[in-house]
């Protein structure tokens, strides 16, 4: 562990205002989201505790919406970067955001650029189209701590300075030589979960040492070519304990209860054998709706989990790859997609809350 000194932040952009009204439209025309046409994603989406959403884009930026009327903001407005990975809301209501180029910092009034200060040993990043610090994914664990998933490994800050967590064992990432971690997940006894592409498996962090958890590989057949996942996103600890995994071939659950380990009884997975949707099953996003369902976004639209079965919905999804879901104050579920989609689900279909720019 290493412990690293705050840069000074710079204040940089304008204020957002505007009376917040988080109900949503009732009338048939409803405001959407303009985008640009092409291949980029809804990644990423947030309530905020005021009723406002959030939405981050892979290349649009970040969109507000109170209810009314949809607001972009972009680089020009402060924003680190166009390519948004991850919004947070910490326990102060302020904003992080997770972009292609480092953190942003929305106070309510202003945007601050972040920029962690890395060690002085640490390897440099021989890739060289990546060479911004990329962060995946952001988290506030039990304490208040904020952690943060970068292309430059994973760092803590306590209010004033950043401390490196080393993941010894993992494989050098997937963007660069320190990219150990993509996705973070706190469960219920305060351990902290890492996965990323590259890495045979997932890590947890009790504090104090790592340890390192192999999964059964998902094997996919493609015509006369085999690929197989082993790797694996920290998704969600849903209500009965179980802590859920994911990747491009479908989902573990495992029973904390017992130890992980390859071909255990306690960690399930599943395919499309047991019902996912989808050209490969892949799953990218996996929240614990408010009636207990488990929510699944992937390749082939949205699933639901009872506990013993998948439904599948997709009527209506222009492109059915769902890279993020989010469940609203009311119960209604976003969800966004590939070609910087974003939809309302009713129940049964989705309501379209997106356009291309004309």
């Amino acid at each position: 562990m290493q412990v690293l000194t705050f840069l000074t932040i710079l204040l940089l952009a304008t204020a957002c205002n505007g009376q917040i009204n988080p109900d949503l439209p009732k009338e048939k025309e409803h405001p959407k989201l303009i985008k640009k046409p092409g291949n980029g994603n809804v990644q990423c989406g947030l309530q905020d505790k005021a009723g406002n959403f959030w939405f981050g884009t892979s290349g649009d930026g970040l969109y507000t919406y109170d209810g009314k009327s949809f607001r972009q903001f972009l680089e020009a407005d402060g924003l680190s970067s166009n390519a948004i990975n991850d919004i947070l809301e910490d326990k102060e209501g302020k904003i992080w955001i997770g972009t292609k180029a480092g953190i942003c910092l929305y106070d309510g009034k202003t945007f601050a650029k972040i920029q962690i200060p890395l060690p002085q040993n640490l390897p440099p990043n021989k890739n060289k189209s990546y060479q911004t610090q990329v962060v995946h994914d952001i988290m506030q664990d039990k304490s208040g701590k904020l952690w943060f998933a970068t292309i430059d490994g994973v760092y803590i800050y306590d209010g004033k300075s950043f401390t490196l967590v080393i993941i010894d064992g993992a494989a050098n990432g997937f963007l660069g030589t320190n990219d150990k971690a993509e996705r973070m997940l706190e469960d219920n006894a305060g351990n902290i979960w890492f996965g990323g592409r590259t890495n045979d498996g997932v890590f947890r962090y009790d504090g104090k040492s790592v340890t390192h958890f192999k999964l059964e590989p998902i094997t996919l057949q493609f015509d006369k070519r085999q690929v197989s996942h082993s790797w694996a996103w920290p998704q969600l600890q849903d209500k009965n304990g179980n802590i859920w995994f994911s990747n491009w071939g479908g989902a573990y659950r495992y029973d904390p209860s017992d130890s992980l380990s390859v071909g255990s009884k306690t960690c399930t997975k599943f395919t499309q054998s047991d019902g996912l949707p989808g050209y490969n099953g892949l799953v990218a996003k996996i929240i614990e709706g408010k009636k207990g369902d488990l929510w699944l976004g992937g390749d082939g639209g949205l699933s639901r989990y009872d506990g013993k079965s998948f439904t599948g919905f997709k009527d209506g999804l222009i492109n059915p790859w769902i890279w993020t879901i989010l469940e609203d104050k009311t119960g209604h579920l976003w969800v966004g997609t590939r070609e910087t989609g974003l939809y309302l689900f009713d129940g049964k279909t989705f309501v379209d809350y997106s356009k291309n720019k004309q």
